[in-house]
């Protein structure tokens, strides 16, 4: 029996979130000459990866998949783990102040 770890990627066509999933794929024959694939995720057996799998982050069941090895050599699909730390320049407008203004004095 052979064993083999594939990586599927995934893209939900609702949210558009892009994520992957591991799988475990046994090539097993049953000594009579008939061959087959067994795939496990998590330990368990489960039905081959196809569209319509569910999205993790909205929960729907419109997503479609990638050829394997698809993200690794497309990055810029993956969305970052953390959202970008925000500028701390400070916002100064373009307009300037009219001739008459004053600061506030109360």
């Amino acid at each position: 029996m052979d064993e083999e770890r594939r990586i599927v990627p995934f893209e939900c066509r609702s949210c558009w979130h892009v994520w992957e999933e591991e799988y475990l794929v046994r090539h097993v024959d049953d000594h009579h000459g008939n061959e087959a694939n067994v795939w496990l995720h998590n330990g368990l057996p489960v039905p081959p990866p196809s569209p319509g799998a569910i999205c993790p982050r909205c929960r729907r069941q419109d997503s479609t998949t990638f050829p394997e090895g698809y993200l690794s050599r497309h990055p810029e699909l993956i969305p970052p783990e953390k959202p970008a730390a925000p500028d701390p320049t400070p916002l100064l407008s373009p307009v300037p102040r009219p001739l008459y203004w004053q600061p506030d004095t109360r």
